[in-house]
């Protein structure tokens, strides 16, 4: 029997990473997840490490803690990001610096020490998160913007470096997600945003699933540098 896939995903504590993560679990994965907080998820193929994704010593010693415990790595999904909803005007430094760590330095960090456990093997599957506000281009959200449309152009560069390793890189970009992201935007925004979407409702933490089990699929090995964005903006 061949030996069950490993996969990481980040900011995996709650929300969306954690329904990705025990999500991967149904389907046979080996999965590590980090945090910033530790988790209660338990399994036997479960492990969880608290790791900072922007801080270049603890992403490295986490992959090193995959390698240690899993010898393989398989899948990385870049779940881990923030946002902000503020006029440009009123946006301070300090929320400039926080987003693009996380969102940005954070996924090119953990993709970079993940591509280096994945090209051992020759196969690798990188899953970035973006979002719909990078082509609707939210009013509010310029800095999220921004940084989820670096990330965008660091999957489609990125793609063509680890090509020749059998790794892919792919994004997927959700519409507005029912999480604690959203509990301070208020509702009649999140409305305005639905009613421009084709398909006009929350993505769910499925739809966005459905989009990532295609991407990893090892039959999906000619996929890659693509952005596929929910709901139709």
């Amino acid at each position: 029997m061949s030996e069950k896939p490993v996969a990481l995903v980040t900011g995996a504590r709650k929300g969306i990473g954690r329904y990705l993560a025990e999500r991967l679990l149904e389907k046979g994965y080996r999965v590590a997840g980090c945090s910033r907080e530790p988790s209660d998820l338990k399994s036997e193929d479960y492990l969880h490490v608290t790791a900072d994704v922007t801080d270049e010593k603890q992403v490295s010693a986490l992959i090193d803690g995959i390698r240690r415990r899993f010898g393989r790595l398989d899948v990385l999904i870049n779940n881990a990001g923030i946002a902000s909803m503020n006029h440009v005007l009123l946006v301070p430094g300090q929320t400039v610096d926080r987003i693009f760590s996380t969102n940005l330095r954070g996924t090119f960090l953990v993709s970079r020490e993940c591509a280096k456990l994945m090209r051992k093997r020759s196969f690798g599957r990188i899953v970035n998160l973006t979002t719909v506000a990078v082509p609707m281009a939210l009013e509010g959200e310029s800095l999220y913007v921004a940084s989820k449309s670096a990330v965008e152009a660091l999957t489609r560069v990125m793609c063509r470096e680890l090509a020749t390793f059998g790794i892919t890189v792919n994004a997927v970009g959700p519409g507005p997600v029912e999480t604690d992201l959203l509990k301070s935007v208020p509702g009649d925004k999140i409305k305005a945003i639905l009613d421009r979407l084709a398909i006009k409702r929350f993505t769910t933490p499925e739809d966005i699933f459905g989009v990532i089990e295609f991407f990893i699929r090892p039959e999906s090995g000619c996929v890659t540098g693509q952005v596929i964005y929910l709901g139709g903006p």
